[in-house]
């Protein structure tokens, strides 16, 4: 998936390139991520009866989809190993959540 959003966005460079005079940076592809967040949270909206919407498993499968992408292309721009990241992240949850479970010491 990393390899795929890598060039999907060397795309966009090339087509920002174009259209603008240079690529987006970082903070921009940040920008359009929050922008993918909130139409998301529409379709949430919509898929608990809130909103207006047709189609919305498609629509809430492809804002994911771009939302995953921003996340994996700005993991790329930063140099982060997501996949280490993530086991990480998840295993120190983990260890946290084990330690809610302890009974108190009171």
């Amino acid at each position: 998936m990393q390899a795929l959003a890598r060039q999907v966005r060397g795309r966009f460079a090339r087509f920002e390139q174009d259209r603008y005079g240079r690529s987006w940076t970082p903070a921009e592809v940040m920008l359009g991520f929050v922008g993918d967040v909130g139409d998301l949270s529409k379709l949430v909206q919509g898929k608990s009866g809130v909103r207006a919407a047709s189609d919305l498993d498609a629509k809430v499968a492809h804002e994911l989809a771009d939302c995953f992408w921003s996340v994996l292309t700005l993991a790329d721009c930063y140099g982060v190993d997501l996949a280490q990241a993530f086991n990480s992240t998840m295993a120190d949850i983990n260890r946290w959540l084990d330690e809610q479970d302890k009974p108190s010491e009171t």
